[in-house]
């Protein structure tokens, strides 16, 4: 039996489309050293493409011309099985949410996958450039807007005598963050030491207070407005 059918070709040069743009994304998760990097997106890519290709040319050969199929059936349940994927990305700490970028990366390469292996070369091309634009230029740009995370400040309880201030001066400065800090107090009876900073620059704050929350010797990381802060040095005062 020859196993190499005219549509060998194709199937092999779409799958190779999915292995090299895939590879591109996952490039880009592997520099910025994320959970999911080169490998997992390759796979992701590649298997998607795979299950597309079976769905459209995989049953030709044993089904009779009065059969009919419908190929998005397999289409859908790729979108099912990488939603679950996505899910074990995500995780929370309090009140932080982390991976949900990670999660939808790992979407956008299955449809890249789909897209080549459905033939739509076009289209498969346009989503990794898609995807390199908003992670390299546009995430950037929107890091950089105005929020109003600026006009909060972080109360940060740590332990003392244990360098953990220096830490914590450095995990924001490799943020790209600005430290200002107006307020420490030493908790009654106790090693700990209460802080209160404002961080400027270095994207949102809310991706900065799971970066601290795991520095060890901090106890807790709170985000306060600023004019809670004011009241309470006002009350402290009189």
């Amino acid at each position: 039996m020859n196993w190499w059918t005219e549509t060998s070709g194709t199937e092999l040069g779409l799958l190779l489309l999915a292995l090299v743009l895939c590879s591109f994304i996952g490039l880009e998760r592997q520099f910025r050293q994320k959970s999911a990097g080169f490998r997992t997106h390759v796979l992701v890519g590649t298997g998607s493409a795979a299950f597309t290709l079976v769905s459209g040319f995989g049953f030709s050969a044993v089904l009779g011309l009065d059969t009919t199929l419908d190929p998005s059936r397999i289409a859908a349940q790729i979108v099912s099985g990488i939603g679950f994927l996505g899910a074990g990305l995500i995780f929370t700490r309090r009140d932080s949410v982390r991976g949900l970028t990670s999660a939808a990366t790992v979407w956008v390469t299955a449809a890249v996958g789909m897209a080549a292996g459905s033939g739509l070369v076009s289209l498969a091309i346009g989503m990794t450039a898609t995807h390199l634009l908003v992670m390299f230029v546009l995430g950037p740009i929107a890091a950089a807007l105005p929020t109003r995370d600026t006009k909060r400040v972080l109360r940060i309880t740590y332990v003392d005598g244990q360098g953990v201030l220096r830490r914590l001066l450095a995990a924001a400065t490799q943020e790209g963050a600005s430290t200002f800090i107006f307020a420490t107090r030493r908790l009654d009876d106790s090693d700990l030491v209460q802080l209160d900073a404002r961080f400027k620059g270095g994207g949102r704050l809310s991706s900065l207070v799971p970066v601290l929350d795991e520095i060890d010797g901090v106890r807790s990381v709170e985000v306060r407005a600023s004019d809670e802060t004011d009241e309470e040095e006002d009350s402290s005062d009189d």
